[in-house]
């Protein structure tokens, strides 16, 4: 585990390391180029506004156009042996994201603007990998991804492809892998589609 990440800050056990993670930092991603002043916004999973931000280590969670639905998933330490075998067992890799075939040509399109935020003026949220600030924050750089789907390959994270995400969905919302889903409510319909958890997403 690299030295330089501040796990011992957070409520819950971080995602593993990925090739070419770098150092801890805080970012916010955006479509939008032009984005310099962060505002506090209200949340589902806050009482009052606050700017959102995610750390290197789970920034990845983050390559994808911002309305894309898609599931992540890596183990941790109460993981069993049968749902590391059930998720990961035919892949070389530690972290899998599972995204729908329609996306795949906005996935291919997407330009992403990473905004690196101030560290000192965040705490860490319950959900490990997000940060919150009560007050106005300026960017202090901005760095563009323009290959989503290389930037995955680079890092070693699986990148799935499937038609629908809710046969996956529904087992990992019940397994012991730790997960996170974003825009689930965008997944193309499914005729068996179950009531699932909601993700832990701002």
């Amino acid at each position: 585990m690299d030295a330089d990440y501040p796990e011992h800050l957070l409520a819950r056990e971080a995602a593993p390391p990925y090739a070419g993670e770098g150092r801890f930092a805080l970012w916010h991603y955006s479509e939008d180029p032009s984005l310099s002043r962060f505002l506090p916004r209200p949340a589902a999973l806050a009482a009052r506004p606050l700017v959102w931000a995610v750390d290197t280590r789970h920034a990845p969670m983050f390559w994808f156009p911002r309305d894309c639905p898609r599931g992540c998933v890596w183990p941790v330490s109460a993981t069993t042996a049968e749902d590391r075998e059930r998720f990961f067992g035919q892949s070389a890799a530690s972290r899998v994201h599972v995204m729908e075939a329609g996306w795949l040509g906005h996935m291919r399109e997407c330009r992403l603007y990473a905004y690196r935020l101030p560290t000192e003026a965040f705490r860490p949220h319950e959900v490990g990998g997000y940060w919150v600030a009560d007050t106005p924050v300026d960017a202090l750089d901005r760095v563009v991804l323009d290959d989503l789907v290389g930037q995955h390959a680079d890092a070693g994270i699986e990148l799935r492809i499937t038609p629908s995400i809710w046969p996956f969905w529904r087992r990992v919302t019940t397994s012991t892998v730790n997960f996170s889903g974003s825009r689930l409510r965008n997944a193309a319909p499914h005729p068996d589609q179950p009531r699932v958890r909601q993700p832990d997403q701002p």
